[in-house]
């Protein structure tokens, strides 16, 4: 296990700020990210099509693991929040563009909404920071 301190890195998110949150936060071996819209600074990309959504999300996040030198090999959790049960599809397709070589365990959830009705996906990844074995 490495014995570097906690880290925490921020992605510019107005939520950060206001909530008392970061993007991500590497622990040991671990790096989590907490949820992640399509939402870059006040511009949400992709309104109203989950697919671009996330896209745009899954790429904020593996953005926030690559502040540690990781790339989308060490995600071994995926999260998924949806707001409509229509859009499973859609969100499924561009989670197996991102992560079908690399199959990290994930989960899929339909929830009531976010913070902005916007908003059709939210997403939360894992990043392992070991030697990753295939």
């Amino acid at each position: 296990m490495t014995s570097e301190p906690v880290r925490r890195v921020q992605s510019g998110s107005p939520w950060e700020e206001s909530f008392g949150f970061a993007r991500a936060v590497a622990a040991g071996d671990r790096v989590l990210v907490g949820g992640t819209t399509a939402f870059k600074g006040p511009t949400l990309y992709g309104e109203g099509d989950p697919y671009e959504q996330a896209k745009v999300a899954f790429t904020g996040a593996l953005e926030a693991i690559a502040a540690f030198g990781l790339g989308p090999e060490s995600v071994v959790r995926t999260r998924m929040y949806l707001s409509h049960v229509r859009d499973i599809d859609e969100v499924g397709r561009a989670h197996k563009e991102i992560f079908d070589a690399v199959r990290p365990v994930s989960t899929l959830l339909v929830v009531e909404g976010f913070v902005d009705p916007r908003i059709l996906v939210e997403v939360e990844l894992e990043a392992y920071r070991g030697a990753v074995d295939q």
